[in-house]
């Protein structure tokens, strides 16, 4: 097993055998346990944090961090909790730290996009927006060839009311990647909410073609499809999907 893969399942047997192989590396390889330990760390942190264990969450991310301090992921994670946590209970120092983690962890990897997502939420509810612009805007001049910043961007502007600036920047993701999934359900939904179905409809297919699990857009696209003809409009029930966007995630 690698002990730099990007992603772990979610699986108490993988966990298991992580715990395994971190036992017969370290035989062999001293240098690769820290490594492995601080992947089975995260991954128990997201079990945790799913649960609602949040406190034991951040507990398990700190370890991770102890066991690879070079590694972005344990700050991420740790971040995104304390993030949580310090919204729930209006907790200002929490919200700090996270805010520090996340730092942290774009000291690491500066082109983490979860970590600029979950930083410019919080740079956002915290009332310092023109930060959040900042950071989101320095990360696009800084990566000019890739789509997610602008994806980023397209997310805060339409936070702010900004739809039309929105769409432009997601417009201007699609130049860069042309299938880039995300972009166009973020699109789509956009178009979709001002009332543009025949473009939304475009956008929503040719994203599930290139990721079908989409639910939400695939039964927003069936009901699309069965309105051709006739005006769209949508009911409380017929909402345009939601977007994976301005809420921080685990990662492992």
């Amino acid at each position: 097993m690698s002990t730099h893969a990007n992603t772990i399942k979610r699986s108490s047997n993988l966990h298991g055998r992580l715990a395994a192989a971190a036992l017969l590396v370290c035989i062999t390889a001293t240098s690769g346990c820290s490594n492995i330990a601080s992947q089975a760390a995260n991954v128990e942190g997201v079990r945790l944090y799913q649960q609602g264990n949040y406190q034991q969450a951040s507990d398990r991310f700190q370890q991770a961090i102890a066991q690879d301090p070079r590694s972005p992921e344990g700050y991420y994670n740790l971040a995104a909790s304390l993030h949580k946590t310090g919204t729930l209970y209006s907790r200002h120092s929490d919200l700090q730290q996270a805010e520090n983690l996340y730092n942290q962890c774009l000291e690491r990897d500066p082109n983490h996009t979860e970590c600029y997502r979950g930083l410019a939420v919080l740079l956002n509810e915290s009332g310092r927006q023109p930060e959040a612009f900042k950071l989101l805007n320095h990360w696009s001049s800084a990566a000019p060839k890739s789509p997610d910043p602008k994806i980023e961007l397209a997310r805060l502007l339409e936070e702010v009311g900004q739809t039309e600036q929105a769409k432009t920047q997601l417009v201007d993701a699609l130049t860069i990647d042309p299938h880039n999934a995300r972009a166009l359900t973020a699109l789509g939904r956009l178009r979709d909410q001002s009332g543009d179905h025949m473009q939304a409809l475009s956008n929503y297919q040719r994203s599930l073609s290139l990721n079908r699990f989409q639910p939400e857009v695939a039964a927003r696209v069936a009901q699309l499809q069965g309105a051709v003809g006739a005006p769209v409009v949508a009911a409380p029930s017929t909402e345009p999907p939601t977007v994976t966007g301005m809420q921080p995630a685990m990662r492992y």
